[in-house]
């Protein structure tokens, strides 16, 4: 996984008002929570940019009044009109200690169905997992290759290694679909059959 190192200031004026000086600032009020105890910060959204806007499951750095602590993304807010980073939650990975995260799926070879003519279909980008943080990763691949037309990939074909996968275990989480060309040609054929 990657890390990305974040600078932050302790905070210790707490509530709406507190927060809305925090902002007026241009900082962003943020919370660590999942350690021992709960430690609330500033940072700068500059600081924030690289694990705020990316599609990538990151780890987080973040070194406050020079202790480091090693965090992941656990919830963020954002300003209804601007889209500026108005809050941040991180979680402490504490070593052994079992913690819920969304990952990122990333589906890999090629389907059989799509070499067919058929369309790969997405209906999951990412997938709730509990585990620890050593068995943490930035994404699962899950392997296409025997997907064929009209088939679905479910929760259930998900492996991880020393993970629980949060889902019910027959929700679809891709699929190789007829195309309309495809549909076309069996109609056709269909017809000339009957001929």
């Amino acid at each position: 996984m990657k890390l990305i190192t974040i600078e932050g200031q302790l905070r210790s004026e707490f509530g709406k008002k507190a927060s809305r000086h925090i902002r007026s600032e241009g900082k962003v009020p943020c919370v660590i929570y999942g350690g021992s105890s709960n430690i609330h910060f500033t940072t700068t959204p500059k600081e924030l940019k690289a694990i705020v806007y990316t599609p990538e499951f990151n780890k987080a750095i973040i070194k406050i009044d020079g202790k480091e602590y090693t965090c992941i993304l656990k919830d963020l807010q954002m300003h209804k009109t601007t889209d500026e980073v108005t809050h941040v939650d991180f979680l402490e990975l504490v070593s052994g200690k079992r913690l819920n995260a969304n990952v990122p799926l990333r589906f890999v070879g090629q389907s059989t169905g799509v070499k067919s003519g058929g369309r790969f279909v997405i209906k999951m980008n990412t997938i709730k997992v509990r585990t620890t943080p050593e068995n943490l990763s930035s994404h699962i691949d899950v392997d296409i290759t025997n997907l064929e037309i009209g088939k679905n990939l479910r929760i259930e074909d998900v492996v991880v290694a020393n993970t629980e996968i949060m889902h019910n275990k027959r929700i679809p989480i891709a699929a190789v679909v007829t195309t309309r060309a495809l549909k076309q040609e069996a109609t056709e054929a269909a017809k000339a059959d009957k001929k």
